[in-house]
């Protein structure tokens, strides 16, 4: 890769990763556009490159992810309800996490198999436009004194496997899942950005994994300042993305992504019928 198609390609990531856009749609568009070949490295940049996006939620909501429940534990609480009380915040994360880390482990052949395919992710990308035009009147019964319960963890946690599927979206389906539970569209949304941090980390540590098991240190080596500026690129452009996001969907809904994600699907199909060679990096 070039510095600019490692700009381009970072900047995508940074951009996409916490919208209910898809990142990996947008990769197939920006790969062929570019006309970059799906090379070892590449897929193993675009999913290091994700430290960098992982980051950026640590530091627009470091107060929130590193603060302790300091308020009294309910009472006759044992020494276990106690602790969990005081991590409360890393619990209900957990929670919300264990669904995806059980079925990514027994079903990842499958997954695999369907990240194989461009056609999967373009459909879906249209299908979870089409459900995202009617999102928020079907989910529009919010509310700030919502708590979020370790019962509505575990169900976002649940939503988020649909996000397996490629082309439906991790942010997508998380923010449907909260607001499902009766979270607004701000809460929902922000617990969809805390629960993208194990997830996130979860599946390229695993991913880094496999790739060091099988010879690719010499990859990462050979490659390291190109690592970097896609890692530093994609943290800066992913804080700009949250922050943008947070505003713009507390305000006008999620319309506008579902045109959009109908959009960005519709391009994939009309590149394929074209003859340009799409693949999934």
């Amino acid at each position: 890769m070039t510095w600019l198609e490692t700009v381009i390609i970072a900047i995508v990531e940074g951009l996409t990763e916490f919208l209910p856009v898809s990142s990996t749609g947008h990769m197939i568009i920006t790969q062929g556009l570019l006309g970059v070949e799906s090379t070892d490295f590449v897929k193993a940049f675009t999913f290091i490159i994700q430290f960098g996006a992982i980051l950026s939620v640590l530091v627009l909501y470091w107060k929130r992810f590193f603060q302790l429940n300091n308020t009294p534990a309910p009472e006759g609480a044992n020494a276990v309800g106690r602790l969990l009380h005081k991590f409360d915040f890393y619990w209900k994360l957990f929670i919300a996490f264990v669904p995806a880390a059980v079925f990514g482990l027994l079903f990842s052949d499958a997954i695999d198999a369907m990240l194989e395919s461009v056609t999967v992710v373009a459909v879906m990308l249209v299908v979870g436009g089409v459900f995202m035009l009617f999102s928020d009147r079907l989910f529009n019964k919010g509310s700030e004194q919502t708590e979020m319960t370790p019962k509505r963890s575990f169900m976002i946690g649940l939503f988020q496997c649909i996000s397996m599927i490629p082309g439906v979206s991790r942010s997508m389906a998380t923010i449907i899942g909260g607001m499902s539970q009766g979270l607004t569209r701000k809460a929902a949304a922000e617990f969809s950005f805390f629960l993208a941090v194990p997830t996130m980390f979860g599946a390229t540590v695993y991913k880094m994994y496999k790739l060091l098991s099988t010879g690719g240190t010499a990859l990462i080596m050979d490659n390291l300042s190109t690592l970097i500026i896609g890692n530093v690129v994609a943290f800066i452009v992913a804080m700009l993305a949250i922050k943008f996001f947070i505003n713009f969907v507390s305000k006008y809904g999620f319309v506008a992504f579902g045109w959009y994600r109908i959009i960005a699907g519709g391009l994939i199909l009309v590149l394929m019928l074209c003859g340009i060679k799409l693949e999934i990096m």
